[in-house]
């Protein structure tokens, strides 16, 4: 009888378990614990935990000859590495690309942000949390579609309802910080310099309503 690709791997199958956690590590979005992957894979955590550093062995490009398997063939080594922090494991690209890696990311995704998600943004970005009806007042133009494409982009989120109004209002996320660079929002730079329009942001704070 053929075998179904599809069906769950059985837990005896080394092979099996070893690819089960590499599909589980490729859409993580934290680090994931060995017990974690133990409990959804229903096998002992030393297991998990053997096949982890194994994984981690092999994209450092370790083929497991010689004395204690340490010979490294670095033909063999993968983009992408598997790391062992915050307490779980998760896979990450290897700090030696990460010049290009930037240069797709960063260039790919602000060539398609136009300068009004751009001022929006910045809006946001130092006013948060902030309405969306503010951001608008703040611009003059009705910023609806923007602040979707900010949330889908990933580089806004909402931040509770504005007790006045009643108004979902919106902050900048971890993501954003990373795009900037930036370890927290007080290293922000002074606005004026870098957008034009947006300047007297300061001077709305109590007229917007």
């Amino acid at each position: 009888m053929q075998q179904n690709p599809l069906a769950q791997p059985e837990p005896g199958d080394a092979t099996d378990l070893r690819a089960a956690v590499e599909a589980v590590l490729m859409v993580v979005d934290e680090p994931v614990t060995a017990a974690e992957l133990a409990e959804v894979l229903e096998v002992p955590v030393p297991v998990v935990q053997d096949i982890l550093t194994e994984l981690q062995r092999e994209y450092d490009g370790y083929t497991g000859g010689g004395p204690g398997g340490t010979v490294r063939s670095f033909p063999s080594m993968r983009g992408f590495e598997l790391r062992d922090v915050a307490g779980g494991w998760r896979i990450y690209s290897r700090a030696e690309f990460a010049p290009v890696v930037s240069k797709f990311v960063l260039g790919g995704q602000s060539a398609r942000l136009t300068q009004a998600a751009l001022e929006t943004l910045a809006v946001i970005a130092y006013r948060q949390p902030v309405s969306r009806a503010r951001v608008s007042a703040i611009r003059g133009v009705n910023v609806d579609s923007v602040v979707r494409t900010l949330v889908q982009r990933g580089l806004i989120d909402d931040a509770g309802m504005e007790p006045e109004t009643g108004s979902m209002m919106y902050r900048t996320t971890p993501y954003f910080l990373e795009r900037l660079g930036l370890g927290d929002l007080n290293e922000l730079p002074r606005l004026a310099p870098h957008l034009p329009g947006v300047e007297n942001l300061a001077e709305f704070e109590d007229t917007t309503y």
